[in-house]
C-alpha cells in the first residue's frame, strides 16, 4: 500500500440502544479507491460521518498525513482536504443546481455580491464532466433522484478534496452514467486522490477498487486488505460470514392470466406519449431504461402526482381516475415504494411502528374507527421480522436507523398493506446483499400468491432476476417490451438495442 493519507485507529461510537463501530481501523493509501463494505448496520456510514466530523468519536484515532486530527464539524473536514457525499441526499431543494455545487462558495466575501454568472459557469464545467445535461440555473427539487445524486457527486468534485469518501455515489446511477464516474473517479486516483467507496454492488467494487476494508456489526472483518485475489464469495463470506445463495427461478409467462393494470394510449403533462401497457395477474413488469426515460414519472401520473392529458388507465377492468395515495390504496388497492425513501417513502421523525404501519391505519380501524398500537403491531411486526430491521424497538425513531434499514422500513409498509398491484421503484438502493437476496425472494412469492407488480430499477442484474417482462423506455415513450428468458448477456443486449433505436436482436 502507498503511503497512508488517512487513518482511522480503534474508533468507537455508540449511540443510545446500538454501538454502532467498536475499535474499527481502516488505512487510506495516497492515489488509491479503497472498498468499504458491510450490511445494513454495519456500521460504514457511521465511520464515515466520525472521519467526516457530523459525529463525534467515542474512542479512538484519525489521522491525516500521519498527525492526529479532530474535525468539530463537517466545515473542518472540508477545510482540511476531506469531501463527502453522503448515501442521503444533502441538497437544498429551493436552491438551484449551480447553487448547490457551489455551496461551501458561496458568500465567502461578505463584502462582494454573488456572482450568479461565474457560479454557473464553474456549475456547467463539473456538470460536463459527469456528462450530465441539465440546466444549472433550475431548481434541485425539479430533478429525479439519479440526477440529485449527480448533482451531490459534483459538488464534491467541485472542492478538489485530496480524500473523496463516497456512500453509495451509484446506487440510483444506471450502467452509462456509473462508467462516466469510474473514468473520472481512475483519472482522480492517478492524480493522486484518495478514494473511498462504500458500494453493496461487488461487481463495482472488484472491477475499481485496490484495497478494502469490510465491518461486520460494527467490527472490522478485514482491515485495508489487497483486492488481489479476492473474488466476490470471498468478500460475500467476510460481509455475512457463508456463501451468497443464488437463486435459479424458472422463466414464467403471465400474460395468459387477467390483466389488472392496462394503460391505453397514455400522454401525460411532462411528455409521456402514445405509452400502452399491460400489467397480468401474479407478473412482475419491469421498467428499464436510462436516466430521463421518464420510467418514475409514468408510475407518478398512473398514481395521479402527473397530469394524464389523453389516453385511459384500467385496473380490473374498470376506468380508473386516481387523484391521491390514499384514493389509489384504499379504492384500487394499488401501493407505491418510492425510490426517495427520505422525502416520499418515510416520515423520519416518526417511529418504525408508525412508518411500517401507516398504510393499514384505515383498514386496522374498523367501522368505529378504533386503532390501538397493539393492533398496528399485530399486522407490522411479522414484516419487520421478515425484512430483519436492525432497530432497537419498534419505538425507534426512523430517522435513527441507517440508511438500508430505512428502505426496508419503507418496503415493509406496503407488505403490510397487502395490496394487489405494486409499484416498486428502485427496491434495493443501499440495501445489502443478503436482504437484497430476501427481497428478490419475497417479491417473487407475491408475484406467486397473485400480487401484480410494475418494477423500474436501474440495476440490470436485479431487472434479469425478476421481470418476466421488461418495457423498455426512452425519452418518455415504450421503444418496446420483452420477453425475459433470464440470459443476462443476451437480454442486456436487446435492452440496450432498444434503447437506441435499434430493433431488439
Amino acid at each position: 500500500m502507498t503511503a497512508p493519507v488517512l487513518e482511522a485507529r480503534g474508533i468507537s461510537k455508540s449511540f443510545p440502544g446500538v454501538r454502532a463501530l467498536q475499535d474499527v481501523s481502516m488505512t487510506l493509501g495516497r492515489g488509491s479507491i479503497h472498498a468499504l463494505l458491510g450490511e445494513n448496520g454495519a456500521g460504514k456510514s457511521t465511520l464515515i460521518k466520525v472521519v467526516t466530523g457530523v459525529h463525534q468519536l467515542d474512542a479512538g484515532t484519525l489521522l491525516l498525513d500521519g498527525n492526529s486530527v479532530h474535525f468539530a464539524g463537517p466545515r473542518e473536514a472540508i477545510a482540511a482536504g476531506i469531501a463527502v457525499v453522503h448515501q442521503e441526499r444533502n441538497l437544498i431543494p429551493r436552491f438551484s443546481v449551480g447553487e448547490n455545487i457551489l455551496l461551501e462558495r458561496l458568500g465567502d466575501n461578505l463584502l462582494r455580491s454573488v456572482d450568479h454568472g461565474a457560479i454557473h459557469a464553474e456549475a456547467k464545467r463539473w456538470l460536463d464532466v459527469l456528462e450530465l445535461d441539465v440546466d444549472s440555473r433550475i431548481p434541485v427539487s425539479r430533478l429525479n433522484v439519479a440526477k440529485m445524486q449527480l448533482v451531490e457527486i459534483a459538488k464534491a468534485l467541485s472542492l478538489r478534496s485530496r480524500v473523496l469518501l463516497l456512500d453509495e455515489p451509484t446506487a440510483s446511477l444506471t450502467p452509462h452514467e456509473t462508467v462516466v464516474l469510474f473514468g473520472l473517479l481512475r483519472k482522480l486516483r492517478d492524480e493522486g486522490v484518495s478514494i473511498v467507496f462504500v458500494s453493496h454492488k461487488l461487481e463495482e467494487v472488484q472491477e475499481i477498487c485496490d484495497q478494502v476494508t469490510v465491518l461486520r456489526d460494527g467490527r472490522n472483518a478485514c482491515d485495508s486488505r489487497s483486492m488481489a485475489g479476492l473474488g466476490r464469495q470471498d468478500l460475500v463470506r467476510l460481509m455475512i460470514g457463508r456463501s451468497e445463495q443464488i437463486p435459479n427461478w424458472s422463466v414464467r409467462d403471465r400474460t395468459t392470466a387477467e390483466p389488472v393494470l392496462e394503460l391505453y394510449g397514455i400522454a401525460t403533462s411532462i411528455g409521456h406519449n402514445g405509452i400502452d401497457l399491460t400489467l397480468h395477474r401474479g407478473e412482475i413488469l419491469g421498467l428499464y431504461g436510462l436516466i430521463g426515460a421518464g420510467r418514475t414519472e409514468l408510475a407518478k401520473s398512473i398514481l395521479g402526482i402527473y397530469r394524464i392529458t389523453s389516453g385511459e388507465i384500467r385496473i380490473g377492468g374498470q376506468t380508473a381516475h386516481i387523484r391521491s395515495m390514499a384514493e389509489a390504496i384504499h379504492c384500487y388497492r394499488l401501493g407505491y415504494i418510492s425510490e426517495d425513501r427520505k422525502q416520499e417513502g418515510l416520515i423520519l421523525m416518526h417511529s418504525v411502528l408508525e412508518n411500517a404501519g401507516m398504510t393499514v391505519w384505515r383498514k386496522l380501524a374498523g367501522a368505529f374507527g378504533v386503532l390501538t398500537d397493539r393492533t398496528i403491531r399485530a399486522r407490522v411486526e411479522p414484516v419487520i421480522r421478515q425484512l430483519d430491521v436492525r432497530t432497537p424497538s419498534l419505538a425507534q425513531t426512523v430517522g435513527n436507523l441507517s440508511g438500508g434499514n430505512q428502505q426496508k422500513i419503507s418496503v415493509a409498509k406496503w407488505l403490510a398493506a397487502e395490496v394487489s398491484i405494486l409499484i416498486v421503484d428502485e427496491p434495493s438502493v443501499g440495501i445489502d446483499i443478503k436482504t437484497k437476496a430476501y427481497l428478490h425472494g419475497l417479491l417473487r412469492q407475491l408475484a406467486d400468491r397473485g400480487t401484480a407488480i410494475l418494477l423500474i430499477t436501474s440495476d440490470m442484474p436485479e431487472m434479469i432476476t425478476l421481470a418476466d417482462r421488461i418495457a423498455v423506455m426512452d425519452e418518455y415513450r415504450v421503444k418496446g417490451v420483452i420477453a425475459n428468458d433470464r440470459v443476462y448477456e443476451g437480454m442486456s443486449e436487446r435492452i440496450m438495442h432498444l434503447i437506441h433505436g435499434q430493433e431488439a436482436a
